[in-house]
């Protein structure tokens, strides 16, 4: 009789180990997906002041209403001179408007970079639409070398819908340029002549 009852309690730890299990292996996935998603998600709906993408070139309509879009660059760690070729232009709610930034390696050897952006007032981000942007890709640079980088870009007209937002003038668009290090694989690097992979007797009793 006790063999019979001692069943379903061995079925029922099971499951809970699964599940446990599932869970486990959930939260692991959920951790490595984060970033890609919150950035996919900053993009789309333009949370924390970070512009959208656009799918479009052209706005719906053009509003007979100026705004001024000013252009700030920072950088973060990397040789490179970088800023704005013009700091601010102005132009018609809905107008697909285009922006460059200069970049140049200051370095004595090539370097690469990638930038991050954001816009302000925070809100804005979600009505300012990017068609073409240099931000996110690496970019590498030769000693010297300039680089001119171009922003396409427009503000929705909805912008004028939103109440804390209708009477804005002025957005800025930063970027910040970081270095971005490749390095090279140890498993590609080929012993050299003469020496062994083997591990030395004192770094094995280490643990090593």
């Amino acid at each position: 009789m006790s063999g019979d009852l001692s069943k379903p309690r061995k079925v029922n730890n099971g499951i809970v180990a699964a599940v446990c299990l599932a869970f486990f292996t959930g939260m692991i996935g959920m951790a490595y997906a984060a970033v890609p998603l919150y950035k996919m998600f900053c993009q789309v709906t333009g949370y924390g002041g970070t512009t959208q993408r656009a799918e479009k070139q052209y706005a719906g309509r053009v509003l007979d209403r100026d705004i001024t879009i000013r252009f700030d660059a920072n950088t973060n760690g990397i040789p490179w001179q970088f800023e704005p070729v013009a700091r601010s232009v102005t132009i018609k709610i809905g107008e697909t408007a285009q922006a460059h930034y200069s970049a140049t390696n200051k370095f004595d050897r090539p370097i690469t970079g990638r930038a991050s952006f954001n816009v302000q007032p925070e809100m804005a981000g979600a009505y300012f639409n990017k068609v073409e942007c240099f931000c996110f890709t690496d970019t590498t640079l030769k000693p010297g070398e300039t680089l001119d980088m171009p922003v396409v870009f427009y503000v929705d007209p909805d912008i004028v819908n939103v109440p804390e937002l209708k009477d804005l003038k002025t957005i800025t668009l930063s970027y910040t340029m970081f270095p971005v290090e490749k390095k090279q694989p140890v498993a590609s690097s080929a012993p050299a002549a003469g020496s062994s992979n083997k591990v030395p007797d004192s770094e094995a009793s280490l643990g090593g």
